[in-house]
């Protein structure tokens, strides 16, 4: 965690007694929504640029982002004097472009899509001989990302469970294989959005492990397939996987932000929402909940409104 020190926060585990109370648990929220950025991203993107050489440094990095891996990226670029090239699809909203240029990054838009983002990227990569930063599917990025259970076991060492938003798996990864490290008998539980269901059905063998559309409001986890080297890891180290529908989801997110006071994405609520939607089959007496990133669009605020008052989880918020 040297390398990360100067660069990230030690984001806070905080409790409620209303939560605690209202799932019979004693639930403990891990707050990247805090961390630089306002996303977990930065730890995995500033691990993977630490550990370049000199000369790897000099070329420089490219990264296709969504935009919390993008901002990761550019700040990690940043703070190591390194020129960064970040590839992001032409509907990525202004504020995430934004962000990432005011980090000092260079931000090409392409495509309509961030498959077509990523292959422009790779492209570039091959013509730049740049360094590419895959946002999950990279040894050092998944041990970035592993920081995160470190703290958490030093903030609150009774923990015996831990939910994690997954999508293409680089966070569950880590988290899965420091926590394991420190206490073998810990039980990691992933979480997808039912629309975007390519790790759990996999994990699950129950349907595509790649899937031709994801749509969901948890975009920091919409991805199409799972990872080449993160599956092996999810496979071997974590314990189960669970959907949560939109509903859950945005009910989540409303009462993070009415009981916590805390803006929180789609992506950042899954795990909580996991825990709403499937508390009676996750036996945990201290159970930790990822919540991953705080960047959303308040644009989108109506409509997660609407599907949370639709939930039959509405009565939590």
């Amino acid at each position: 965690m040297k390398h990360l020190k100067p660069i990230i926060h030690r984001t806070p585990l905080t409790t409620s007694s209303a939560i605690n109370y209202m799932t019979e648990k004693n639930v403990y929220f891990k707050m990247e929504n805090q961390q630089k950025t306002g996303a977990f991203k930065v730890r995995g993107a500033s691990y993977k640029v630490a550990q370049l050489t000199n000369q790897e440094a000099y070329k420089g990095v490219i990264a296709a982002s969504a935009g919390n891996h993008a901002q990761g990226v550019a700040l990690a670029a940043a703070k190591r004097g390194i020129e960064a090239k970040i590839f992001m699809s032409e509907h990525t909203p202004d504020a995430k472009i934004e962000a990432t240029r005011n980090y000092g990054a260079t931000v090409v838009l392409t495509g309509d899509s961030f498959q077509e983002a990523y292959e422009a990227a790779v492209e570039e990569q091959k013509r730049s001989h740049s360094v590419f930063i895959h946002p999950f599917d990279d040894p050092d990025v998944m041990a970035g990302q592993g920081t995160i259970a470190l703290e958490m076991l030093e903030q609150g060492p009774r923990l015996d469970t831990i939910i994690v938003p997954v999508g293409g798996g680089g966070l569950i990864s880590g988290i899965a294989v420091a926590a394991k490290f420190i206490n073998p008998n810990i039980k990691i539980i992933g979480v997808q959005a039912h629309t975007a269901s390519a790790v759990y059905n996999r994990f699950h063998d129950t349907g595509p492990s790649t899937l031709s559309s994801v749509s969901t409001i948890a975009d920091g986890i919409a991805v199409k397939k799972t990872g080449i080297q993160t599956f092996p890891l999810i496979e071997k180290y974590v314990d189960d996987m669970v959907t949560v529908t939109e509903e859950d989801i945005a009910s989540a997110m409303v009462y993070m932000l009415e009981r916590k006071k805390s803006l929180i994405e789609g992506a950042g609520a899954a795990a909580f929402a996991a825990l709403l939607a499937h508390g009676e089959r996750i036996h945990s007496n201290h159970c930790g909940i990822i919540v991953s990133g705080g960047n959303m669009d308040l644009s989108r605020m109506p409509h997660i409104q609407k599907l949370a008052t639709n939930n039959h989880l509405s009565c939590l918020a």
